[in-house]
């Protein structure tokens, strides 16, 4: 009774949530609400927020990811945190227009969980690319929103963080989401849940995937439009499994 009870409480709370914070002519979700519980109407990468936390419905899904991936929004290197569009956008600010590699995780994972896989490919791609142009390919915190031009890298940002924990954590987080990455520990399962390969990887190795106390080896290859799991190694009980 008492998990039924929290299921109907958070279906209510993502009807409220929806109410109050999508917003038909923005096809978006608005970035807050202000002091008089008034919507501020601005595009913003927190959008791709909700996606990751499953509280959008699933109606919303298309337009937000459409949003998020608009020219005004997604930079070529990655989402900005205001799109180009708004008043307050500055592709030198902090959080008005700049591109954070977490953050940009954080919505290329949502975009995964709502079955947008070649969305969160191209971010992948964006992020990879503007990798190729920065010392030791480190991710750094942030860098500036500037349009991706032909032969040049981002503009950086001077004071970000660079090694920087949660920027270092995005590719790793970026692969799962291409490739649909899930495990369930009471069937010793992996799953590769309709997996995308970015268009820079055509194989990538994962080895030592652990669940439980056994562990895999696998690989991934592109076969034309597809995706093989080629099983290298892997210890008594557990499965893998793929989806397309």
């Amino acid at each position: 009774d008492r998990a039924l009870g929290l299921k109907e409480q958070a279906r209510q709370l993502r009807q409220r949530f929806d109410a109050q914070f999508f917003d038909e002519e923005l096809g978006t979700y608005v970035l807050a609400l202000d002091g008089d519980k008034m919507p501020c109407r601005v595009r913003a990468s927190n959008a791709g927020h909700a996606l990751f936390a499953g509280i959008a419905l699933p109606a919303r899904a298309p337009s937000v990811v459409a949003a998020l991936m608009d020219r005004s929004s997604f930079s070529g290197w990655g989402v900005r945190t205001v799109a180009s569009s708004e008043a307050r956008y500055n592709p030198m600010s902090y959080h008005n227009g700049s591109v954070w590699p977490h953050d940009n995780a954080l919505i290329a994972a949502g975009f995964a969980r709502y079955g947008y896989r070649q969305e969160a490919a191209r971010i992948f791609e964006g992020l990879f690319a503007a990798s190729t142009y920065i010392d030791l390919r480190r991710l750094p915190e942030l860098f500036c929103g500037f349009r991706r031009q032909r032969s040049q890298g981002p503009t950086f940002y001077p004071v970000a963080c660079s090694p920087q924990a949660w920027a270092a954590a995005a590719p790793l987080s970026l692969i799962q989401s291409c490739l649909g990455l899930n495990f369930s520990p009471k069937s010793r399962t992996i799953l590769f849940d309709e997996p995308v390969l970015p268009a820079f990887l055509d194989t990538i190795a994962l080895r030592r995937l652990a669940i439980g106390a056994q562990s895999a080896d696998v690989m991934l290859r592109r076969a034309g439009e597809n995706v093989m799991v080629e099983v290298l190694n892997r210890q008594s009980g557990v499965r893998i499994m793929s989806t397309s």
